[in-house]
């Protein structure tokens, strides 16, 4: 039912926009953002970090284990407060296993904030170029393909490449005049 409404409301608006003879793009914005090098640098970095916090959280959960193996082994020596001392440690360790993984790695962990953190600037870069694109084109409406509610598109209304060509211009002239200045 909501793909129904969905479906529905993209079909009115669609309507709408012919009938009102405003003319219609698309872009896809993951594409656009793939292509651009200045994010994907900055998403190798995001990457390598991401990489360092798995490591990190291997090697407690190695260590984890082996603690915990070895409790398990020794468990019937210990006595009092070295019982309770070494099950404390264990334990201890899997809290801290838990609680960094959901820091780092849960729905409103330090990557979901680094990620979000990583495509807004991009994010403007990319809404000013589609503005420029659609007033030179003369277009009412620009969709992105990436939400998924483009059904059908000719090629011809496709306007990713257009976007990419001001963005990447833009950062030639920005290139170009940095080399300038440092010479």
């Amino acid at each position: 039912m909501k793909n129904f409404k969905i479906t529905f409301t993209f079909v009115l608006l669609l309507l709408a926009g012919i009938f009102s003879a405003q003319k219609v793009g698309v872009v896809d914005t993951n594409e656009i953002l793939n292509k651009m090098p200045q994010y994907k640098e900055a998403e190798a970095r995001l990457n390598a970090q991401i990489d360092t916090w798995q490591s990190e959280l291997q090697n407690l959960q190695s260590e984890y284990e082996r603690k915990k193996a070895a409790f398990e082994s020794e468990k019937v020596l210990l006595i009092g407060d070295q019982l309770k001392l070494r099950e404390k440690e264990v334990m201890d360790l899997d809290k801290s296993i838990k609680t960094t993984t959901s820091l780092r790695f849960g729905t409103n962990g330090e990557i979901t904030k680094l990620r979000t953190n990583l495509v807004l600037p991009f994010q403007d870069q990319i809404w000013g170029a589609i503005k420029t694109m659609a007033e030179k084109n003369g277009l009412g409406t620009v969709l992105d393909k990436t939400s998924n509610n483009v059904l059908f598109l000719q090629k011809r209304y496709d306007y990713t490449e257009k976007v990419l060509d001001i963005l990447l211009k833009g950062t030639d002239k920005k290139e170009k005049s940095n080399s300038k200045s440092k010479k």
